[in-house]
């Protein structure tokens, strides 16, 4: 098994509302040329929870730190416009998300969960996810 030391929090960067699945990221990033979806998570705007890659397997979601992390993505993060980031977590993705990371963290301990954007000049997750989660235990 790998060392968990990170679990990043995402968002696809579509647009509020806008529902698709883990099936059409996998196809945008094997467009890409990767070998397939880049988070182990994505999770819908009614709060399913869908695998990507098998967490057993390096993610492809945050340069420098995919080897000790695990990648989980909502879907949303971006304004009606297509362009502006904003927190478009239903209240069900936020369920979704909380309950997620809480399993993820009493199976990884030591890991830590921090948004994207602390490792890129991306506005990804939206959302201060470092902040909001850093007492999830």
């Amino acid at each position: 098994m790998r060392e968990i030391r990170k679990i990043i929090v995402h968002c696809s960067a579509t647009r509020e509302g806008q529902d698709i699945s883990a099936a059409t990221i996998d196809e945008w990033h094997k467009a890409r040329g990767w070998s397939g979806i880049g988070y182990h998570f994505v999770i819908g705007l009614d709060g399913t929870i869908e695998y990507g890659r098998p967490v057993s397997k390096i993610g492809a979601h945050c340069k420098g730190f995919n080897k000790s992390s695990i990648g989980v993505c909502y879907i949303g993060g971006v304004e009606s416009d297509g362009k502006t980031p904003k927190d478009t977590r239903t209240k069900e993705q936020s369920c979704s998300l909380y309950h997620l990371l809480l399993v993820l963290k009493r199976l990884h301990p030591e890991s830590i969960i921090h948004g994207h954007r602390d490792f890129s000049d991306k506005a990804c997750p939206s959302f201060d996810a470092t902040e909001e989660y850093k007492k999830l235990a």
